[in-house]
C-alpha cells in the first residue's frame, strides 16, 4: 500500500528516552485523573474547572471516545504523568491536530513535552504534511510551550464553546513536515 494511501494510526505505541506514549485504556482513569486533579495544572486553560472529577470525567470519556488518545508515561518511574491525543477530522486528509494535552507540573518546562510532540510529530507526519494545535488565546503558557517547538501561529482564530457552556477563543499553531524535518527545527536538536 502506498504511504499516502495509509490510515492514520491514532493510537501508537510511541517510545522516547523519558516517555512512552500508548493508547488510553478506561483503566487508567485513576491515575491520569491524579494528575488532572492539581487545580494549578488548569489555572490558564479556558476550561479552568478541568480538576475537578466529575469534568474531567466527562473529557477522559470523549477521550477514550475520539479513538485517539494516548497516555505519557516517565519511564524512570512507570507512572502515568499525562495525555495527549490526535484528531484527524477528516480521512485521508493531509493535516492532523495534536490536542488536549497535559503533563504533571513536575514535568513542565523541560524535556518532557518537547518529547511528547517530537514522538507525536513524528508518527504524525507518517501520513499528513501539516499538524495543527489549537490553544486558548489567553492560555500564555502554552504558547509559549507551541513557539519552543517551532509551532508558527497562524491568522486563524477559532472560538469553542466550552462543556460549560462559555465561548472561548483559540489561536491556532501549525507545524509542517518540511519545517519539522528541517536542520532548524528545535526538536530535531
Amino acid at each position: 500500500m502506498e504511504q499516502q494511501a495509509q490510515e492514520f494510526d491514532k493510537q501508537p505505541c510511541l517510545e522516547g528516552a523519558r516517555v512512552c506514549l500508548r493508547p488510553l485504556d478506561r483503566a487508567d482513569f485513576g491515575a491520569l485523573y491524579a494528575v488532572a486533579s492539581d487545580q494549578q495544572l488548569w489555572a490558564q486553560h479556558p476550561a479552568s474547572d478541568r480538576y475537578q472529577e466529575p469534568v474531567f470525567r466527562k473529557l477522559f470519556d470523549e477521550s477514550i471516545a475520539s479513538g485517539g488518545a494516548l497516555v505519557v508515561i516517565d519511564k524512570a518511574t512507570g507512572r502515568i504523568i499525562g495525555s495527549s491525543r490526535y484528531n484527524v477530522p477528516e480521512p485521508g486528509a493531509r493535516r492532523a491536530e495534536i490536542g488536549w494535552s497535559f503533563l504533571a507540573r513536575a514535568f513542565w518546562g523541560g524535556a518532557y513535552n518537547a518529547e511528547v510532540k517530537a514522538l507525536m510529530l513524528r508518527h504524525a507526519f507518517r501520513f499528513v504534511d501539516a499538524v495543527y494545535f489549537r490553544v486558548g488565546e489567553s492560555n500564555a503558557r502554552s504558547r509559549r510551550a507551541m513557539e519552543k517547538i517551532g509551532g508558527r501561529l497562524s491568522e486563524r482564530t477559532e472560538a469553542i464553546t466550552l462543556p460549560s457552556g462559555v465561548p472561548a477563543l483559540h489561536v491556532i499553531y501549525e507545524i509542517s513536515k518540511e519545517d519539522f524535518f528541517s536542520p532548524a527545527s528545535p526538536l530535531l536538536k
